[in-house]
């Protein structure tokens, strides 16, 4: 277990926990936790055990509130900017991150703290969760990609109306729209959430990298790029060892030892 301050990072093993320990605060991210967590995905990219991640937030009040409203409040547009883009950063490391990253979320996950657990590859909340970017109350909008993010996960429509009304909506609700996976009981959620990072560890690692990788580019490109892009990466993996281990375990009918090679 590490501790750069409000972050804890516990990376013992293949599946690593990070969470964001600013209870004083609800866990608001303000610049100095920004670049922490930033720091700290980045560390992680470089763990050749690592195969899976969650993100949680400490306390049972929040993931994360927002963005710290005191540190923004005296912002210029230039210093705003930074600001912005260090929240950019972060959410692009935990998408470039070859292991998957679960946002564990209870409690309030609003403006910033949305959009950090939209940049996760999926979510499970508790039933105390609540959602929302209610930046427009502020008199801005979402700077962390959550204009973009948002609306890739719920859909255009959904992502307008819950950005343009402020709107915060609780567990049940975001589920129904797809905004997070599952919901369960506050006190089940980690042990829930452990459980499938435990289960993806177990998966061939280069194939699960690919999967992401191919998932997030492909977002982005026409249809026939994105399926020429899925082609290379799948021929691409019967080069690997964990293919060869896979397909031999399963016509062995055992279970596969795969070494992430």
């Amino acid at each position: 277990m590490t501790d750069s301050g409000g972050v804890l990072v516990d990376a013992g093993g293949a599946v690593a926990t990070v969470t964001i320990d600013r209870p004083q605060s609800r866990n608001a991210l303000d610049a100095p936790t920004l670049r922490e967590l930033l720091a700290a995905f980045e560390g992680l990219a470089a763990s050749p055990l690592l195969r899976c991640v969650i993100l949680t937030g400490a306390g049972d009040k929040a993931f994360v509130a927002g963005a710290d409203i005191k540190q923004m409040a005296g912002l210029g547009p230039r210093e705003a900017r930074a600001f912005a883009e260090l929240g950019h950063d972060l959410g692009d490391a935990i998408e470039a991150l070859s292991a998957p990253v679960i946002a564990a979320v209870g409690g309030y996950a609003l403006g910033g703290g949305c959009e950090l657990a939209l940049a996760c590859d999926f979510i499970y909340a508790s039933t105390t969760a609540r959602f929302g970017q209610p930046e427009v109350n502020l008199g801005v909008i979402p700077g962390f990609g959550g204009t973009q993010r948002l609306a890739r996960r719920v859909g255009v429509g959904r992502a307008r109306e819950l950005i343009y009304t402020g709107a915060i909506i609780g567990a049940e609700e975001a589920l129904r729209i797809g905004l997070c996976n599952a919901v369960v009981e506050p006190e089940e959620l980690m042990a829930r959430v452990r459980a499938v990072a435990d289960t993806i560890a177990k998966k061939a690692p280069l194939a699960i990298a690919d999967a992401k990788r191919a998932m997030r580019r492909g977002a982005d490109l026409p249809l026939g790029e994105a399926h020429e892009l899925e082609r290379h990466l799948f021929a691409g993996l019967f080069a690997t060892a964990d293919q060869k281990e896979g397909m031999a375990a399963f016509l062995g009918k055992r279970e596969p030892k795969f070494e992430g090679r």
